[in-house]
């Protein structure tokens, strides 16, 4: 499997590099990023410029990219996994668009903890949802910029899948003062230090609380889901695939 790799030099991006670097069915032909750094291979500005044939595109960079990688993904006729977070509802919409011509993998969270996680807080709102408060709060290092985080809202989205009603989701309590009612998911963020990523998803009943979580000791995990994404692709017709598809094969 032949990976153009767009956010070469970022963080996730020389993570991709090194786990990509340890495995022998896959490798990375060439990269995409506006900044400068060292790589083992060719790095361009923008997709466009890219010479080299991929298989499949990996995309750890910057929502405002989207448009452009896309764009390219489409033209090309190439698998694109996108790992970005922080996409607006209109982005999101481009993204489902590209599905209907070529294979998306689009999650907010690449782990196979956190895909495990959100299927247990699915079957736990099934038997509590209408008689337990939910309360989701995230944690991350303080430079992250986009809040609540992506895994956030999926966690709130997967839940409010199989409640009766769709919830209101609350983000900031100190502006409302009333009582909490059933039909919300409060979301809280947390942001400090190096903290990679931690969930919690808080049940809370009369006199007892059921807490789920997981907790990101390193990026890695991230990174490896992504690869894991792209081989996942490999022959796959055209449409929106998630961690949880990757899951069930």
């Amino acid at each position: 499997m032949i990976i153009l790799l767009c956010g070469a030099f970022g963080k996730m991006g020389r993570m991709i590099s090194q786990i990509v670097s340890e495995r022998s069915d896959c490798e990375i032909c060439a990269g995409v990023d506006i900044g400068t750094g060292d790589a083992a291979f060719p790095v361009y500005a923008a997709p466009s410029l890219v010479q080299e044939k991929a298989d499949v595109l990996i995309d750890f960079s910057h929502p405002s990219a989207l448009g452009g990688i896309l764009e390219y993904a489409v033209q090309m006729r190439m698998p694109a996994v996108l790992a970005t977070t922080g996409y607006a509802p209109e982005q999101i919409a481009l993204i489902r668009k590209a599905a209907e011509r070529i294979p998306v993998f689009f999650s907010a969270n690449m782990s196979l903890g956190v895909t495990l996680l959100s299927e247990l807080a699915k079957t736990a709102a099934k038997v509590l949802g209408g008689s337990f408060d939910i309360e989701i709060v995230e944690m991350h290092h303080n430079r992250k910029i986009d809040a609540p985080s992506g895994t956030a809202l999926m966690l709130a989205d997967e839940i409010a899948s199989v409640l009766p009603e769709h919830p209101e989701y609350v983000y900031d309590r100190h502006v409302k003062h009333e009582r909490r009612t059933r039909q919300e998911i409060g979301i809280q963020s947390v942001r400090g230090g190096t903290i990679v990523g931690e969930h919690e998803i808080l049940f809370c009943g009369t006199d007892e609380v059921i807490k789920l979580c997981h907790s990101a000791g390193s990026k890695a995990v991230f990174a490896s889901g992504a690869v894991n994404a792209a081989v996942f692709l490999a022959g796959k017709p055209a449409g929106l695939y998630t961690m949880h598809d990757l899951v069930k094969e």
